[in-house]
């Protein structure tokens, strides 16, 4: 008596070429359709073609799923898992206009980005804090360091050797409106260069944040040392005000971001390094996206708003409210449709 022997399944063989010519078609269609909506808005696509939307993209994950299973080659397989999955976004993802997404930007996510990093915030202003009285004391000490730490382009006649009539002049006298936009926007730019430093170097253990945010606390405490000692400390520090609380606050987030990422990669944990600082990232890159909103703003203020507005009272009001405001804006209690950054 002959054992029957059970026939060993083989796979189905599909024919690449008949397999594409019978479903390109479809493939096409739905490409088409799903990079209307990408390009434009799903507005822009007509009823008919969004109606076959999700017959198409059943279509093609069958048409992935063989390809899959009777190993076509890779370059099909490729195309069909990206135009599946680009599909699945249109159909099945969280659709947000760009509106929308700024909207919960300025409303969620900026100030829960900031409300997570106050501590490194406390840190970065501490450091400011110190930073001006080792520069006011130096200077007071020997005025020759004030252009180690400031230099000639970023004074502007503002040093030791100015009289008290020239100095006054910087604060009060108005100047033409060429000179404060080129003004406004020197500063700007060195301003943000601080900004951005102190956050990108963050990685380096925070070590060049924390020097960067010091050395900017230490050019205003030079500064303080030229005009205190002349009567003019309640001037300068009203025409540094009208802008310098939105500016100094945007520099000192940017540190505190900076110190997030250095911190996370020093300690991270249970998690990587690698990891440890993606995640800090985030949150780091929500709150330098906002001081960046910050550093235009002083730009605005500091170049037209403190030259066109030369009384002292003035200067400090709008100084003191744009503080105020920018600290119930970050810690102001609010409701939140997601968890805080952390």
């Amino acid at each position: 008596m002959t054992a029957s022997v059970s026939p060993v399944a083989q796979p189905v063989l599909v024919n690449a070429s008949r397999f594409r010519a019978a479903h390109a078609a479809e493939w096409e269609r739905l490409d088409a359709i799903v990079r209307r909506i990408e390009r434009r808005s799903i507005r822009a696509v007509p009823q008919d073609d969004l109606l076959a939307l999700p017959l198409l993209y059943r279509t093609a994950l069958s048409s992935l799923s063989v390809a899959r299973e009777t190993s076509l080659d890779r370059a099909l397989i490729d195309y069909l898992e990206q135009l599946c999955t680009r599909a699945y976004f249109q159909l099945y993802g969280v659709q947000t206009s760009a509106w929308t997404q700024l909207r919960r930007f300025f409303v969620q996510g900026w100030p829960a980005a900031v409300q997570s990093l106050w501590r490194e915030t406390l840190v970065s202003f501490l450091l400011t804090v110190a930073g001006v009285v080792v520069g006011y004391l130096i200077v007071r000490g020997d005025a020759a360091w004030f252009f180690a730490i400031v230099g000639d382009s970023m004074a502007g006649g503002r040093d030791p050797s100015a009289s008290v009539e020239t100095l006054r002049k910087t604060l009060y006298a108005p100047q033409q409106q060429n000179m404060l936009a080129t003004f406004a926007a020197y500063l700007f730019t060195h301003n943000a260069q601080i900004a951005i430093f102190s956050f990108a170097l963050g990685f380096a253990f925070a070590v060049p944040t924390a020097l960067l945010i010091t050395y900017n606390g230490m050019m205003l405490g030079a500064f303080l040392a030229v005009f205190v000692p002349k009567g003019l400390g309640f001037g300068f520090v009203g025409w540094i005000m009208i802008h310098g609380t939105t500016e100094l606050f945007a520099i000192i987030l940017s540190g505190a971001a900076g110190f997030r990422i250095g911190t996370a990669i020093a300690f991270p944990g249970r998690r990587t390094r690698g990891d440890a600082a993606v995640a800090a990232g985030q949150t780091g890159a929500v709150a330098m996206a906002g001081a960046v909103v910050m550093l235009l703003v002083a730009g605005l203020l500091e170049g037209i708003g403190r030259q066109v507005l030369t009384d002292d009272f003035t200067r400090y009001a709008i100084g003191t409210a744009m503080l105020i405001g920018w600290l119930l804006y970050f810690y102001l209690p609010r409701k939140s449709d997601a968890p805080a950054a952390s």
